[in-house]
Parts: C-alpha cells; sequence; structure tokens
C-alpha cells in the first residue's frame, strides 16, 4: 500500500451508505423486489418463486427463491459483499451450457435494494460442488456504525435449507419487512413482474411465479398477461437502424368481424430531424442518429365503453379488468438484452410523455393508458441508452434525446394510421354527403307509390317518421360542422394576430443579426460563433412557426388588394421557405410569364404556401438528387377567363387510401400537424368560384395539385 503524503486526505465512506444507496436510492417496494429478481435472472435462474410468508420466530417475511447459479463463498465476500462491484462489467454474459444471457444488472447495486424492503437478511445459496453458505445482515445495524471497517455480514455453512431449495440456487429472505404487502400492492408487483421479460425474447427459459400470505405451493400462480393484451386492435412494429430510419409494419385487427388492414411504413432520420421542435438540441445530426439501431412493437386500444364491451365479449374476458389490465402494462417500456429497463414504477410510465403530447389533439393522440410498447435495445448496440440510478428515467445525452424523437415518431406514425381506421368525426364528413341527406325525393316517391296501391294514410307515417330521423341527424351533423368551423375562425384571429407580433420580431432581430454577420464575421471566439448560430436558428424556426399560422390567418386579407401577379407571388413564397429550400437541396422550377389574378396577394399566399410547405415536408423522404418542385399557370380552354395553377413535386406522393380525404378538416399525415392546410387552401379557391384538385398518374412520381383562378380584368 503507498504510503500517505502529508498534503493527501484519504476519502472514507460512512455507514449510512448502505441506506443512501439501498433504502433510499429505490424509489419503491415494487422497484426494489424487480431488482433482486433482476439478479435471479442475471444468475442464470429458469424458475424464481416469489412468497410472502409468516415465520413463528421472526414474523411476516418476503422470499425470492431461484434455481440459478448460486454463489461460492468467494462471491459472497468478492463480489456480493462488494458494494458496486464491477463484476458484472467485467463478466457482461452469463452461460449456461449452449446458451448464454446478457445480464440485466451493471451497477453493483441491486441487491441493496433488500435495505428498502426490511431490516434483516437471511440468504442460503449453493452453488455447484459447493457447500450451502448462509449470509444475514442487519441494516440498521451496519448504517448506524461509526466505521465502515466495522461493518459485517455474517457467512457460514448452513446445515439446513428452506423447503424446496434446489441442488443450486439462492433463497433471500427480507425480516422486519418496512411497509406492509396489502392484496393491492402485491397486485402491483404482479403487474409489473409481468412486464421484466421482453416479449421478443419469448421468455420460454425464465418462469416467475407468486403465492400470497398463506398460499402454498400448489396455490402460486404463474406470472404472465392476458391473452386480449397478445391481440391489440392497433399494432405497429418493425426496427430503426443505426441511421435512426424507421422501417415499420402497421396492423389493424378489428375486435368485429371488419377488414383488417396492413401496411407498410417508412420515416428517415431527415424527416424526423425536421419535426423536431426544440432548437435547443443543436448537437444532433441531421444527417444521421447516433442511439444505434433497435426494434419495436407498439400496441393500442380504444378504451371507450363500446369497446371495452367488444373486448369482453370476444376474450371472455372481465369487462371491468379491461382498462386496468392496459393500464398495469400501460406505456412503452424498454428493455436491455431482454430485461427491463424502464419503467419499473408507476411514476415513470409515461417517460415519454405522451399524455403532454397528446393535449394539443385530444382524440388522434394516444395516451399512456391506450397503449403497450416494447422497445428491444442491447448494451453492444446502444451502449449510451442507460437509466439513471433511481431507475426512474434515461440518463440525459444526445443519444437519448435521438432515440426519444424516433420513438415519438413511431408513435406519430401509428396513430395517423389508427385515425384512418376509426369512425370519422361529423365535421370530417364531406358537406355534399351531409346535404344530399335532407333531399326528400326518395321519400315523396316511397308515398306516392303507397297512394297508388291505395294504402291507407297510416301506412305513410312511418316513411315520414324515418325522414323526420334522416332530417334530425343531418341538422345535429352541420351543427357540429358550423360549431367547427366557428372555432377555427377564432383560431384565425389568434393566428393574425400572432403571425403579424411574430414577424415585426423576427425582421428586427433577422436585420441585427445580418449586421453582425456583415461588420464581425468571421468571429474568432468559438462560444460566440455558437451563440450566433443558435440565434439564426431560432429565428429561422420562428419564421416557420409565422408560416404555419399564416394559413389560418389568411381570412384577414380579404379587404386588401384584389389583385396578384401568380408567378410574383410564387417567388416571394419560395423566398419565405429560401431556408429550408436550400438546406434539402430542392431544384425549382418558376415559368418567366406574368399572370394577374383577381386574387388578393395574401390569400394567394396562404393557397400556394400551404402546398409548398407540403411538398418540401413530403420530399424529405426521397433522394437529395431526386428532389424538384415545378410550377406551371396556363389558360384554361374554351375562354373562360381563368387560368389553373399546377405545383407539382418529387416527393412520396399522396397514398391511395389518403385520396379521397385529403381535404377534409383534420385530415394530416404530419407528426404536430392540424390537418386545416389543404382545408383553407381550397375553401380559399373554391371562394374565388374554383376547385382544388389532386392530379397523378402512375407515370409521375410525388403529387400535384392543380386549382383554377379568375383572371383579373384590369388592364
Amino acid at each position: 500500500m503507498p504510503t500517505k503524503k502529508p498534503d493527501q486526505i484519504p476519502f472514507r465512506i460512512h455507514p449510512r451508505v448502505f441506506a443512501a444507496l439501498g433504502a433510499d436510492l429505490v424509489t419503491n417496494d415494487v422497484v426494489a423486489v424487480i431488482e433482486l429478481v433482476k439478479n435471479s435472472y442475471d444468475a442464470y435462474a429458469r424458475d424464481v418463486h416469489i412468497r410472502f410468508g409468516e415465520s413463528p420466530e421472526h414474523g411476516p417475511f418476503l422470499e425470492i427463491l431461484d434455481d440459478g447459479f448460486g454463489m461460492p463463498r468467494e462471491i459472497i465476500e468478492n463480489a456480493w459483499c462488494l458494494v458496486a462491484t464491477p463484476n458484472k462489467q467485467h463478466n457482461p454474459v452469463a452461460k449456461s451450457g449452449d446458451t448464454q444471457r446478457r445480464v440485466a444488472g451493471e451497477k453493483g447495486l441491486g441487491r441493496l435494494s433488500a435495505a428498502r424492503l426490511g431490516d434483516r437478511l437471511l440468504m442460503r445459496t449453493k452453488a455447484s460442488n459447493d457447500i450451502c453458505w448462509e449470509v444475514e445482515v442487519n441494516w440498521p445495524n451496519i448504517a448506524g456504525g461509526d466505521d465502515l471497517s466495522r461493518s459485517f455480514a455474517t457467512c457460514k455453512p448452513c446445515k439446513e435449507t428452506v423447503p424446496n431449495f434446489p441442488e443450486t440456487g439462492t433463497c433471500i429472505r427480507i425480516y422486519d419487512l418496512l411497509e406492509r404487502w396489502d392484496d393491492k400492492k402485491i397486485s402491483d408487483l404482479e403487474d409489473n413482474l409481468a412486464r421484466l421479460i421482453s416479449p421478443f425474447s419469448g421468455k420460454e427459459d425464465f418462469r416467475i411465479t407468486l403465492a400470497r400470505l398463506g398460499e402454498d405451493e400448489s396455490e402460486k400462480i404463474e406470472i404472465n398477461v392476458p391473452d386480449f393484451l397478445l391481440k391489440p386492435k392497433y399494432k405497429i412494429h418493425g426496427n430503426v437502424d443505426k441511421s435512426g430510419n424507421i422501417k415499420a409494419h402497421y396492423e389493424f385487427m378489428p375486435i368485429k368481424a371488419d377488414t383488417p388492414r396492413e401496411k407498410t411504413l417508412q420515416r428517415n432520420w431527415q424527416a424526423i430531424y425536421g419535426n423536431i421542435q426544440d432548437e435547443s438540441q443543436s448537437d444532433f445530426s441531421e444527417q444521421e442518429a447516433h442511439c444505434g439501431p433497435f426494434e419495436f412493437e407498439i400496441r393500442a386500444w380504444d378504451i371507450a365503453a363500446e369497446d371495452t364491451l367488444e373486448i369482453s365479449e370476444r376474450f371472455d374476458f372481465p369487462k371491468s379488468k379491461i382498462r386496468a389490465s392496459i393500464r398495469a402494462h400501460k406505456g412503452i417500456s424498454v428493455y436491455r438484452d431482454n430485461v427491463l429497463v424502464l419503467p419499473k414504477s408507476e411514476n415513470a410510465r409515461d417517460w415519454l410523455g405522451l399524455d403532454l403530447r397528446r393535449v394539443s389533439r385530444v382524440g388522434v393522440r394516444l395516451s399512456t393508458n391506450q397503449v403497450v410498447g416494447y422497445v428491444s435495445i442491447s448494451a453492444g448496440e446502444n451502449p449510451q441508452i442507460e437509466d439513471t440510478s433511481d431507475r426512474e428515467r434515461l440518463a440525459s445525452c444526445r443519444e437519448v434525446s435521438e432515440f426519444e424523437e424516433i420513438l415519438k415518431s413511431i408513435v406519430d406514425l401509428l396513430e395517423t394510421e389508427r385515425s384512418q381506421d376509426r369512425e370519422e368525426p361529423e365535421h370530417a364528413k364531406p358537406l355534399q354527403d351531409l346535404f344530399e341527406s335532407m333531399n326528400a325525393t326518395d321519400t315523396i316517391e316511397k308515398i306516392e307509390a303507397l297512394a297508388e296501391d291505395d294504402q291507407p294514410a297510416e301506412k305513410t307515417i312511418p316513411v315520414v317518421r324515418e325522414f323526420g330521423r334522416a332530417l334530425d341527424s343531418t341538422r345535429n351533423a352541420i351543427q357540429k360542422r358550423f360549431v367547427y368551423y366557428s372555432r377555427l375562425a377564432t383560431v384565425g384571429t389568434i393566428a393574425h394576430m400572432l403571425v403579424h407580433e411574430i414577424r415585426n420580431r423576427t425582421f428586427t432581430f433577422g436585420g441585427f443579426l445580418d449586421i453582425v454577420k456583415d461588420r464581425l464575421f468571421p468571429l474568432d471566439d468559438e462560444e460566440m460563433q455558437k451563440k450566433y448560430q443558435q440565434a439564426d436558428r431560432s429565428v429561422d424556426s420562428l419564421e416557420r412557426l409565422a408560416d404555419t399560422f399564416s394559413p389560418l390567418a389568411s381570412q384577414k386579407f380579404k379587404h386588401g388588394k384584389r389583385h396578384s401577379i401568380v408567378e410574383d407571388q410564387i417567388r416571394e413564397c419560395l423566398v419565405l421557405q429560401a431556408g429550408e429550400i436550400r438546406h434539402n437541396h430542392i431544384e425549382l422550377t418558376v415559368p418567366d410569364s406574368q399572370t394577374s389574378v383577381a386574387v388578393d396577394p395574401g390569400e394567394l399566399d396562404a393557397i400556394l404556401l400551404n402546398l409548398i410547405m407540403n411538398s418540401i415536408y413530403w420530399m424529405k423522404d426521397v433522394p437529395a438528387d431526386r428532389r424538384e418542385l415545378k410550377f406551371n399557370v396556363e389558360p384554361m380552354d374554351g375562354g373562360t377567363g381563368r387560368i389553373r395553377v399546377r405545383v407539382q413535386d418529387s416527393g412520396l406522393g399522396v397514398e391511395e387510401d389518403d385520396i379521397e380525404r385529403i381535404f377534409l378538416p383534420g385530415m394530416t399525415r404530419k407528426p404536430n400537424g392540424i390537418g386545416m392546410g389543404l382545408t383553407v387552401a381550397s375553401e380559399l379557391v373554391a371562394a374565388h368560384g374554383g376547385r382544388m384538385r389532386l392530379e397523378y398518374g402512375a407515370d409521375d412520381p410525388g403529387a400535384s395539385f392543380a386549382f383554377d383562378l379568375p383572371l383579373s380584368k384590369r388592364k
């Protein structure tokens, strides 16, 4: 041992560290038990039995019995009794014959969870070709001492073992329990244990059973999940590659005998990066993510009363327990090498923030209570994705932030497809369908037919009543529609104020940044250069926000100038999006003509900006050398006094299922979209006697939108 120098002061650890790392570090009793069961998994146990019992001599106890490797005296002394041991880091894989497992605990603190559960621990453990050892620890005595060098666990040969003790394995009994384990708390433990082993593993080689107080061996239950959780109504599964690109498969399996639907989905990292709202994530790379490849499966349910009734009838499961069963497994769980990393407790179920995210689009977005998700990572390929010491969240770093953004994008893909498979809200149904139901022709024909057959007058009453019910339904639908649009009018007023204020401020900020760049660049101060770039990105972000709101604010321009040059407005709108266009390497084609239309520039901008922003967004998913945006302006045939404007991009195009719905309010496939852009644009065109249409052909890549406008009559 090296000699201590006069100017050196050694670190010492007070025995209270056992309380801090045990009882205080683990957030609740359920998490503490899970940590001990994980130790059994790491010891290559195939069966773990948890039992609540009572000893005449020592009172109530909690027992965890496994058939794993067990421990010889050397391991007990040099690993089990060594706090924060690196043993599992040095030996990350447990092997048994030809099979192996990646160990779940690497922090070396899991066994201290026992201090959270009770004051006294009694462990009996037996390794192959060794005797059985008994280890006893009194946590208050250790934590209450003055010197860690005098803190001991007793270890001695054990002549008698607990009933049903395996040939090799470990039995931990915790006495002097600190809290009472009632039925509700044990049920919570049961639910969380069911999530411990990843469904990706198949878990054929690891079984957990549990017996409550007073139950014997024959009454123990195997920890499992209800059948209906294995057959969700909506499901998305797939993988993310090392660069952050998503490849997924969506499945819709209705409870009733409706037609199921499947679909292959993709989203690349560049598109995910473009949707990240937090501009402070300046260390993200647009080219690729760094969080490493992983697999995922997310299941979702509708949980209204009629939905739970359908589930109950199909799976012969009590209706009253359906929501509770989903809640028991709710949220998205992360598994490292097939063992649960997060969440470990009820408080951490919404670690991804789905409930807060749902506030902006209630009804469309999923809550944590509706999803059961599984994400499979590995220590080898995702080394930076680690949970914090309190097991409540992931440790903050760039890789974790990217990982969370990708998961939110996967949830968004699921929500978008689910919206298509659910019944459309009344406000999303085409208006012409509503008005057609007010047509009385069919009713009149039925009454006339009855009259021709000399039927008595009372025979016409059911026909009239049926028509009356149809009118009532249509009236209610139209009422909801107008309430919906009146809300949009309010949103438009607010949007106009926001757009005005944002653009006033960004004009000033942008001008200042331009002066800084012209007079001071290049900057020698690296920190100042970084702050300038952040400010510049923030101004761009605010401009994009204003562009997002401008369609909703467009009605405010109706009383302005009533003439525009189409080609000039196209160029002005492209200038507003110049940063995105340059950044995404989009080639532009704009005609050189000068076409005057009887439309206010603000309204025409609202139409064009919607189409341009959509095109830019959807071209991010095609290779950079194939991104092209073309504009065409030409007179319509027949001397109508109108022109047709066509906006065509080389993006992914419009999916066949969306062709009939694309102009309906609320229809969107963009993350964070509100589904009003094309609705507002098409209604502005309609206000000028025109029509916006989607044009597509088998040989044309991307999407092509065309709309007609009246030519200006002034000379």
